[in-house]
């Protein structure tokens, strides 16, 4: 079986990319997005209301990798598995109740086998309760403006009301796509749970991608007999990243060949342009009060533009607009925003600044001595 899959998606990633009105064809929903700009490229009923059965997930490591960035968790913690976790059914990493695990250990069995008892040991971990891990799940969701998206549960497992679209579904993969560590785990086609009492549980990735398509390093599946066969993906090559989301796919080979097509047609359609990079310098700032007079302009996030292959590569330029700012001040504080012209003056995108180094605000003698030096000096 595994021999004529790589065989299946061998002979994909070799063909010529079919055209864009047919991708997805046995799908109910999909989209495709570039990730550093968010740029749609593809869609499909992408805002129609479905399950996403364990694409749940996605949200659920979200959570608890900026749990982890709080500082609230980390993967060193030891976490206590409920009844209720040890007791979920389908696909599970067999915890054992009243036992203590390694939150990185869970990470790894919602990641790699999708397993729904890890699911919800994170939502106690990270919320105090399913219940209340849920009401975080909705607000982050209508933090991200996930207009089309209710969770009910931390796993997916089938519940009236509990929805996304596969829109949706690509904003939240690439807000968890941010925390670059997640891809260790996600990447993992096989792995094992070693449980205390010497036996271990064998973790296969669900997604069967990230074994058989160069650059797929996550993300996650998802499977209920309501849902259909789902698949939220995401592969790098030459710098650039995509993202896909198939919904309601009717089997899970199906589900994996129409992944491989959007991913072949991304590829071979599409360029990353850098208009500016993150590390660019882009002038300087005064700050007033501060233990230095001024600081280096940087932006926050790269600025990136999704070009096709075949076109040339286009020119750019910008005007920096600053704000007061008074110390202190930290790297990653906005300072003022970045205008992108093309080269007709049209102003395409308007992006943060921030500065290149923290500037603390000046103690008293720093600040006598510099005014006594601008005395002394008579200016």
């Amino acid at each position: 079986m595994k021999k004529l899959l790589l065989f299946v998606l061998s002979f994909f990633s070799m063909t010529t990319i079919v055209l864009a009105e047919n991708f997805a064809s046995n799908a109910k929903s999909a989209i495709l997005m570039e990730f550093t700009t968010g740029k749609i490229l593809y869609e499909k009923n992408s805002n129609e209301r479905l399950a996403p059965a364990s694409m749940t997930k996605v949200m659920t490591l979200l959570l608890t990798m900026e749990a982890i960035d709080e500082g609230k968790l980390s993967m060193d913690s030891s976490i206590t598995i409920s009844d209720n976790a040890a007791s979920m059914g389908g696909s599970q990493m067999f915890l054992d109740a009243n036992t203590s695990i390694k939150l990185e250990e869970l990470i790894k069995g919602v990641s790699i086998v999708s397993a729904n008892d890890a699911a919800v040991a994170l939502a106690e971990a990270v919320g105090g309760s399913q219940e209340n891990f849920v009401k975080l799940m909705n607000e982050k969701a209508k933090e991200l403006n996930l207009e089309n998206t209710t969770f009910l549960n931390p796993h997916g497992l089938d519940t009236d009301g509990h929805y996304t679209t596969a829109h949706d579904m690509a904003i939240m993969a690439r807000e968890l796509i941010k925390h670059v560590n997640i891809l260790k785990y996600t990447s993992t086609y096989e792995d094992y749970f070693n449980k205390s009492d010497g036996s271990r549980t064998w973790l296969v990735n669900t997604n069967k991608l990230v074994r058989f398509y160069p650059g797929v390093d996550g993300l996650k599946t998802g499977f209920t007999d309501n849902a259909g066969y789902c698949l939220t993906a995401t592969a790098m090559k030459n710098n650039v990243r995509f993202i896909t989301v198939l919904m309601g796919e009717p089997s899970s080979d199906l589900r994996s060949k129409e992944t491989t097509e959007l991913l072949n047609y991304a590829f071979n359609t599409y360029k990353l342009n850098t208009i500016i990079d993150k590390e660019q310098e882009l002038g300087h700032i005064y700050i007033e009060k501060g233990d230095i007079d001024k600081s280096t302009l940087v932006v926050k996030n790269p600025i990136t533009e999704v070009e096709e292959i075949s076109t040339n590569k286009k020119e750019y330029t910008y005007n920096i607009k600053t704000n007061k700012i008074v110390a202190p001040v930290k790297k990653g504080d906005v300072v003022g925003s970045v205008e992108i012209k093309d080269s007709d003056g049209l102003i395409v995108r308007e992006e943060e600044l921030t500065i290149k180094e923290d500037v603390k605000k000046i103690n008293f003698i720093k600040l006598f001595l510099k005014n006594f030096k601008i005395l002394i000096n008579g200016k």
